[in-house]
């Protein structure tokens, strides 16, 4: 071989190496180690792009509407509310399990083409559904669990139809998978069932102790091996058959050994490279290595601005995940503050919906989405496809202790978060600052860098309108608009050189 062909050969390998963890997938085949693992671009440029998705709880623990998606549990703890109500409206345990729920999810009036049309209008840009929870039951045609969508219930694949409707509108595809919580580890120990972190806890007066080869697999007290063995297969039923974007884990993935996690990956990474696009993979609690994949804040977020992008999944609901007849909710302006906050500290959010039984997404959280897609049509510009700028925000509004389940926190319109896109940074004003108010934006002062960013120009994003401004080592100046352009959050365009 020639020197300038070895030269070229030499040269090449480099930048296969030097492109492996820039987001496009190289053509290699990845083996299950963390070594050649860890080569995968754990981050694609989609997600960072999109920061707005959407998915849902839903499932067989959508009928009976009760308490919280905790149900299906603490039915099972005698004592509780939902064990008196679980008795109370539908008799013994011992003659009515949670899977004699199964027959009444029917999903008769679920329209995959619906809920497609309104995360578009909502503006996400991903979006999916609960793929299996901690249940054990599946929402797609599964030829590994029993307890599936299309043998039972709504004999339909779920998964199948809203991931055609979601590919099809251009948006990309989650599947969540909590199965891990699923697996009873104190199998036959009366002393330490309740102590399990089992979704269902072993009773031996319950179904959750049955031996019925079928019946046990919903409950989670089968043989560990026959679990991880199912637990992986099931993943890659969802990657062959459906090809997900992102899939989502919930906790306790330390119920699963490394061997069945780095199958799943090499796996899903590989059908990646088939595909020839990128793929998300998210943890809670460094359950899985970051070089891997991203982590999940749920129902909380990052304190300030980190090099990892990261996820939070929070709830249009208050107080259950999955569907009640009593459902809480949170107001749109509550959610686009977390938005605005989640995107300035290099952070994504996936809102989860709760639909009911039926399918039918309740016209209230409709009506949420659809003020927060309203928002977005005006103001995405500040938010798809931006980056980080040197500093998160201002004001007098100050989260506490970073990570799940983060305190909430009450924003004002004297609470602004920054994003930015090139030379070009947005204020977000977490609500109205009043009109014709004296602004000043301290983060253009030499208080907070080392040097003034020379401002070129304001303008209000929402109306194209140019805003007079002035700088100083105070910080920039402007006056906000005699007309209130929105009451929710309002976001001012500063282009800079």
């Amino acid at each position: 071989m020639k020197k300038n062909t070895i030269a070229i050969v030499a040269l090449f390998a480099l930048a296969s190496c030097s492109t492996a963890k820039k987001g496009i997938p190289e053509v290699r085949h990845y083996e299950p180690t963390w070594e050649s693992l860890a080569q995968y671009d754990e981050s694609a440029e989609w997600f960072k792009d999109a920061k707005f998705g959407i998915y849902a709880h839903w499932g067989v623990l959508s009928v009976p509407a009760y308490a919280n998606d905790w149900y299906p549990r603490n039915m099972h703890v005698v004592g509780t509310d939902e064990n008196k109500h679980q008795v109370e409206t539908y008799g013994p345990l011992n003659k009515f399990g949670y899977h004699d729920f199964v027959p009444m999810f029917k999903a008769e009036k679920f329209n995959a083409d619906e809920w497609a049309d309104l995360m578009v209008k909502s503006g996400a840009k991903f979006g999916g559904v609960v793929a299996e929870h901690h249940d054990g039951w599946s929402n797609w045609a599964s030829k590994i669990n029993p307890w599936n969508s299309q043998d039972m219930g709504p004999h339909r694949d779920l998964v199948g139809e809203l991931a055609k409707a979601i590919h099809g509108r251009g948006l990309k595809l989650v599947t969540s998978f909590h199965k891990d919580r699923n697996l009873q580890l104190f199998q036959d120990e009366k002393d330490k069932w309740l102590d399990d972190t089992s979704y269902f806890p072993y009773n031996p007066d319950m179904a959750t102790s049955s031996t019925d080869p079928k019946i046990r697999m919903m409950y989670g007290n089968i043989p560990r091996e026959q679990f991880y063995a199912n637990w992986v297969g099931e993943l890659k039923e969802l990657i062959d058959n459906y090809s997900p974007d992102l899939i989502y884990f919930d906790s306790k993935m330390t119920k699963i050994p490394e061997p069945y996690k780095q199958q799943f990956l090499a796996h899903y990474f590989n059908h990646s490279v088939a595909e020839k696009k990128q793929i998300v993979v998210t943890h809670k609690e460094g359950e899985l290595p970051k070089t891997v994949s991203l982590e999940d804040f749920e129902k909380g977020r990052n304190n300030a601005i980190t090099n990892d992008f990261w996820l939070t999944d929070e709830t249009v609901s208050v107080g259950s995940w999955s569907y009640t007849n009593n459902l809480g909710l949170k107001s749109a302006d509550e959610i686009i503050d977390l938005l605005a906050d989640i995107v300035s500290k290099n952070g994504a959010l996936m809102l989860n919906i709760s639909p009911m039984a039926d399918g039918t997404i309740p016209q209230n959280q409709k009506d949420i989405l659809l003020t927060i897609g309203k928002w977005l049509e005006v103001n995405g510009e500040a938010i798809y496809g931006s980056r980080t700028w040197k500093t998160f925000g201002e004001g007098p509004t100050k989260m506490g202790k970073a990570g799940m389940f983060a305190d909430k926190v009450t924003y004002t319109a004297q609470d602004i978060r920054y994003t930015r896109k090139g030379n070009t940074v947005y204020a977000i004003f977490l609500g109205w600052p009043g009109s014709n108010s004296v602004i000043t934006l301290e983060a253009f002062s030499g208080k907070v860098f080392d040097f003034i960013p020379k401002v070129k120009k304001v303008t209000v994003l929402a109306s194209g309108e140019n805003l007079d401004f002035s700088t100083d080592d105070k910080g920039l100046h402007f006056s906000t608009p005699t007309k209130v352009i929105d009451e929710k959050a309002f976001v001012v365009k500063i282009e800079t050189e």
